[in-house]
Order: structure tokens, then sequence, then C-alpha cells
């Protein structure tokens, strides 16, 4: 079941929303966070705002994760080159006491 939601904008004393005479109200295209569906809708920048919110939160997440994981792949790719650094330090001093 879809609820409609009246039209009053909590901005102007709970009026009648002006739609395309105000500047809060803008298009939002992508997809829906929650359901994954395609959104294509005007509406109010204030009521949009929750889904708004809802979609930064699943991009930060995502952000922070392949933050993350390039941390690791650093991590193991400068073992690997310490290591390496490391026999060719006592390489050179074997050759060095010969």
């Amino acid at each position: 079941m879809k609820i409609e939601v009246k039209d009053n904008c909590p901005l102007d004393n709970f009026k009648p929303c002006r739609k395309f005479d105000c500047a809060w109200f803008i298009q939002i295209r992508g997809r829906h966070p929650q359901t994954g569906e395609e959104v294509d809708e005007y509406g109010c920048a204030m009521a949009l705002m929750p889904m708004l919110m809802i979609e930064n939160s699943r991009q930060t997440n995502q952000a922070g994760a392949a933050i993350e994981s390039f941390r690791n792949e650093m991590v193991k790719s400068n073992m690997t080159t310490l290591a390496g650094l490391m026999n060719a330090t006592k390489k050179t001093k074997k050759l060095k006491k010969e």
C-alpha cells in the first residue's frame, strides 16, 4: 500500500506546495537505495532528504570498504618490498665480507 502525503510546505506555514515556483522542488533520477527500482520524479528536497541520506550512507560505506581493501593490498605490497630489500641488504653484507 502506498501512502499519499499531502503537498503541504513546512517552510511556508503548511500552505499548498508551489511546485515549480519553489527552489526546493527538484528532480531526482537514479535508483531507490532500499528497493533498487528506477526513480525519476519531482519532489520537495526536504521530503526527499531521508532517501538521499540513505543513499549517502550507502555510498560512504562502499567507499570505506574500498579504502580498506586498498589499504590491505598496499600493506601486502609493502611487506613484499620490505622482504626484498632485507634480502638484498643481507646479500650485500655477505658480499662485502668476502
